[in-house]
């Protein structure tokens, strides 16, 4: 007999997760308000600056790393850890994060609770930071909302392989292809990428499965089962 499935059934019509729209309507807004100023319709005779301005400010640098490895803890620093996420390069980045940010967090968010998604999201973004601050150049900067998304692509993988364990695929068929698709982006940034950002990258797809064990539903403890389950 098949073994009960521990996520919640998909439904196409289900709603977004609160915490995907509130970052959804986030990256909009911030890359909304940077599109504008880069083509001369909001922002005055400063707009052109808008962007790297947000990237000086908000961006992660390595340095900031070891300022906070030796003590240090000014919350103006410490925010940096999560705030590059909300600033994206380009307009197209922006895209793309946010295609990413709903399409895997309307799935993860349906297998998982409210409160252990914000945890992924929340873990990618900081464990791709500090990665990034171990092995990038100090003057490389960190951007862009791709290592929480790459988080989510984490949890997702986490999800397929508890579902092939029990013989639940029906409800992933939609999936298959974005799973893929978002494997295939990841090998190519590795590949292709001139920015270390990869770094962060890669470090919130391996955050996002880790802390996936964690907050799934049955823990640790369903891991184990599955584990059993191979021998």
């Amino acid at each position: 007999m098949r073994q009960p499935s521990p996520f919640k059934p998909e439904s196409a019509v289900n709603p977004l997760p609160p915490v995907v729209v509130a970052l959804f309507l986030i990256l909009l807004g911030v890359e909304l308000a940077l599109s504008l100023a880069d083509v001369g319709l909001f922002g005055g005779q400063a707009r052109a600056s808008w962007r790297s301005q947000a990237m000086m400010e908000y961006g992660f640098f390595p340095p900031m790393l070891d300022y906070v490895m030796h003590g240090g803890f000014d919350p103006m620093v410490l925010k940096n850890f999560v705030t590059y996420a909300f600033v994206n390069v380009s307009t197209l980045g922006s895209v793309f994060s946010i295609v990413l940010l709903v399409a895997l967090g309307k799935f993860v968010g349906e297998a998982f609770s409210q409160w252990a998604l914000t945890a992924i999201l929340l873990v990618s973004a900081i464990g791709g930071a500090v990665m990034f601050g171990i092995f990038a150049p100090d003057r490389a900067v960190l951007i862009g909302f791709y290592p929480a998304a790459y988080g989510l692509i984490g949890a997702y993988t986490y999800i397929l392989w508890l579902s092939y364990a029990q013989g639940d695929m029906r409800r992933l068929q939609a999936f298959r292809l974005i799973g893929v698709l978002m494997l295939l982006q990841l090998a190519y940034g590795l590949i292709f990428g001139a920015h270390p950002a990869w770094i962060a990258e890669l470090s919130g797809f391996i955050f996002g499965g880790l802390i996936s064990v964690v907050v799934a539903p049955g823990g640790v403890q369903r891991l184990r089962r599955r584990l059993q389950q191979r021998r």
